[in-house]
């Protein structure tokens, strides 16, 4: 099902509807959301017969494809505007968050297969990594690449349910595939969630999504290390989750009321406000201006003025 809503723009508001189920895009600071979203954009329901959305991913430039997780389905799937929507990868082993390797390959972060796993060009999947110093991840949720080729995973216990847990905190790993070096970069989070680098990825930034539901920000040193941890914004509406940089070094994070995007210093900028809430999101499209966003059963769409910070559109 599709469904376009068209946007009227304001001064302060995009406002559809003042009832509990709009679909709109608010400026909390006037002068930078002009910055953020044409005059005439609209929010578009891509989908909305799914189970549990998650982990979504542009693979590929301008004929390229969206996939996204469907956790409880056990399925990932492909949509692009010409073909809509078919079953990329099942079963998925309960997958959450995706995200694309320096080679433009699909890397998951599977929860119940309680992996980081690489789909590599002939289709075939394999396990990148499943424990550490001989005990089985929690549950991985969601994973980034570096320039350098590294892999830097959060590992809280939401997909473990029934299943005994064999590592006693909720990690952030860091993970290189040439030397199959494995390290915890941070152990102090209650449930580490979204992650991206900052532009010139001398930042990472962390969602704890556990309480108090607030991203905290790291300084990224040259030995793959990480400092600081101080608190960069918290949420008021739900727990962050999925994260995306951009060009310009805003934060966009999937929220409680669909998405909020915070400048650089940590100020709000603009909402995206959604029936239901944000699970996760990403940059993507013909010209990687559509932002995606997964939010429970749903998938939503809207054109924005920038582009993903780490871009990585290969043919």
């Amino acid at each position: 099902m599709k469904l376009t809503v068209p946007i009227l723009v304001t001064l302060l508001t995009l406002t559809l509807s003042s009832s509990a189920f709009a679909q709109e895009l608010k400026a909390e600071d006037s002068h930078a959301f002009r910055d953020l979203f044409p005059s005439n954009a609209t929010i578009e329901t891509l989908g909305s017969d799914f189970k549990f959305t998650e982990g979504p991913a542009w693979v590929g430039g301008k004929k390229g494809y969206l996939i996204f997780s469907d956790i409880p389905a056990d399925k990932i799937y492909k949509w692009n505007k010409n073909s809509g929507f078919s079953v990329f990868r099942e079963p998925s082993h309960q997958s959450n968050g995706n995200n694309l390797d320096l080679q433009g390959r699909i890397v998951t972060a599977e929860h119940w297969g309680r992996k980081v796993s690489l789909q590599k060009r002939d289709g075939k999947v394999i396990t990148l990594v499943d424990s550490y110093q001989g005990k089985k991840f929690n549950s991985p949720n969601d994973v980034v690449v570096k320039s350098d080729g590294t892999l830097w995973f959060t590992d809280p216990d939401y997909g473990l349910r029934d299943r005994p847990r064999e590592l006693e905190k909720n990690n952030v790993f860091r993970y290189d595939p040439l030397t199959e070096e494995l390290s915890v970069v941070v152990d102090d989070f209650v449930k580490p969630n979204g992650l991206c680098f900052s532009p010139d990825e001398s930042v990472l930034y962390i969602a704890d999504s556990g309480d108090p539901k607030h991203i905290r920000v790291f300084d990224v040193h040259v030995d793959g290390t990480l400092s600081g941890g101080n608190v960069f914004a918290a949420l008021d509406k739900g727990g962050p989750d999925g994260m995306r940089c951009d060009a310009e070094g805003r934060l966009w994070t999937s929220s409680g009321d669909g998405a909020q995007v915070f400048s650089p210093n940590g100020k709000l900028l603009a909402r995206v406000l959604l029936p239901k809430g944000g699970a996760n999101l990403c940059f993507g499209g013909p010209e990687g201006r559509t932002l995606f966003i997964t939010a429970r059963n749903a998938v939503y769409a809207v054109e924005t003025k920038t582009q993903d910070a780490h871009e990585r559109r290969i043919e």
